[in-house]
């Protein structure tokens, strides 16, 4: 998590994924990062988790998440 402003961002490489894959959830000042890709047998075969905690001073309701061409995931929330 770094401090850019009056924001927090959390940035990940998710590239090896499509974007339905992932999935972003908060919660108690947590934000988790899954992904999953399942080969067309069923059968998944890549996986990707990161969960950090976000500082007090968060706004909860203000988590938004871009993913760029390139694959990064940007998560941000501002700080109250």
């Amino acid at each position: 998590v770094r401090a850019q402003g009056d924001t927090y961002q959390v940035v990940a490489d998710v590239s090896q994924f499509e974007p339905p894959d992932i999935v972003v959830t908060t919660s108690n000042c947590h934000v988790t990062i899954q992904a999953e890709k399942v080969a067309e047998d069923g059968t998944v075969c890549d996986t990707f988790t990161h969960k950090c905690q976000l500082p007090e001073d968060t706004d909860p309701l203000s988590v938004s998440c871009t993913l760029t061409e390139a694959g990064t995931l940007v998560i941000t929330v501002r700080r109250r």
